[in-house]
């Protein structure tokens, strides 16, 4: 453990930004199981709502930097593919 009072205060941050991101990750994985619930359900309206959700997360998180923006425009693309299919 660090002893250097801004060692230890850099370590108070990184365990709040760590709880964070874990936090915004885990609602991202949480909005997409939604979708794909919808789409089993084959329920437009419950599809184009989830979508919208599952877009606003992962925007969301691409703009704060826990997930690439890449990444994330990789995966509304699938997950509009997907339900466009319906």
């Amino acid at each position: 453990m660090a002893n250097h009072k801004s060692a230890l205060k850099r370590h108070r941050q990184s365990l709040k930004a760590r709880e964070r991101n874990r936090m915004m990750k885990t609602r991202v994985k949480n909005a997409t199981k939604a979708l794909h619930a919808a789409i089993a359900s084959n329920d437009n309206e419950a599809v184009a709502n989830a979508l919208k959700n599952v877009t606003s997360i992962l925007d969301k998180a691409a703009s704060k930097k826990i997930v690439h923006w890449r990444t994330a425009a990789r995966k509304i693309s699938r997950l509009s593919v997907a339900s466009n299919k319906i």
